[in-house]
């Protein structure tokens, strides 16, 4: 009978496994998923700003604007700026 010529195969001992290349360079991980997030980030905020504005609601219910206290606009006039007024 022919014998089959066979390479000796070389015996493993222990898992020896390829090291497997890094999709991206560990250099630049860092950089890439920040840039990544800063991108995401500016699409959901042009996004967000980009819908329209809801126009106001119904106000809640048992709600009464005439015992609502009114907002304090008195401004001390020593402190008030005018910029209204002409030649100053």
């Amino acid at each position: 009978m022919a014998q089959r010529k066979s390479k000796p195969k070389e015996r493993q001992i222990g898992k020896k496994q390829a090291a497997k290349k890094p999709l991206i360079n560990p250099r630049y991980k860092s950089m890439f998923w920040t840039v990544v997030i800063i991108l995401i980030l500016l699409i959901f905020f042009i996004i967000n700003n980009m819908r329209s504005v809801p126009s106001h609601g119904p106000y809640p219910p048992n709600y009464n604007s005439s015992t609502q206290p009114k907002p304090d606009t008195a401004i001390d006039p020593r402190l008030q700026m005018n910029t209204h007024q002409p030649g100053k």
